[in-house]
């Protein structure tokens, strides 16, 4: 595994910091990417907190970007409250991955509140082909920040996957099925028994994660 850092173009003067996972290159898996998009920054979330997950990733043949979304880790600018320009970096970090990598394909991979927000920009970038949340706030006081996002995602046509803890404290198992029978195209879950919502984002937890975005990749 070779991690590389970049810094790139916010756009309005800020500046966000990417790490890049790159596994070998006779083990790489074609042109696929996954993009991830870590929790809410608001209370602490930065990429940091998905290097296992992008690690486990990485030694499956995928490469792999995190990046700090603004106001978060090594990243300039403000954070939002309800994640509303937090899209743009997320746009434009696969934007770039596209351009510099190259990537033709990319997966988003969100995670908690980052789930929402990396939903937003899904249709905003063609080579998008594929969806992952991770704990996905789907419950009606998370809605309060992040419901604005929730449109997007289930709207689009293109595959996702959500997997959820049993036990997650922010959305129930009837909250998210009520949720996704509006969903269009393909939109399947993996609920974890048992688990609450910051109990699967340990790092005991990151192979499962991982084994649940590889499956998922295999399969579009």
């Amino acid at each position: 595994m070779a991690v590389e850092f970049e810094s790139v173009d916010g756009g309005n003067g800020i500046s966000l910091a990417v790490r890049i996972y790159r596994p070998a290159e006779e083990a790489r898996i074609a042109d696929l990417a996954l993009v991830l998009v870590h929790q809410f920054t608001v209370l602490g979330g930065c990429q940091g907190l998905l290097k296992g997950m992008a690690t486990e990733l990485n030694n499956r043949g995928y490469l792999v970007v995190t990046f700090d979304m603004r106001g978060a880790g090594r990243s300039s600018g403000r954070a939002t409250l309800m994640g509303s320009s937090e899209v743009q970096d997320v746009v434009r970090v696969c934007e770039w991955a596209v351009e510099k990598i190259p990537a033709s394909r990319i997966v988003l991979v969100g995670s908690s509140a980052g789930a929402p927000i990396a939903g937003s920009a899904v249709d905003q970038v063609k080579e998008v082909v594929g969806y992952v949340g991770l704990g996905y706030p789907f419950g009606f006081w998370a809605s309060v920040l992040f419901g604005r996002h929730n449109k997007a995602i289930l709207q689009s046509a293109k595959p996702k996957l959500f997997v959820m803890g049993t036990r997650d404290g922010f959305t129930s198992v009837k909250q998210l099925e009520s949720k996704l029978k509006s969903a269009v195209g393909r939109a399947e879950t993996r609920l974890v028994p048992g688990v609450g919502h910051f109990q699967m984002e340990a790092p005991d937890y990151d192979p499962m994660m991982a084994n649940f975005v590889t499956e998922f990749c295999k399969s579009l």
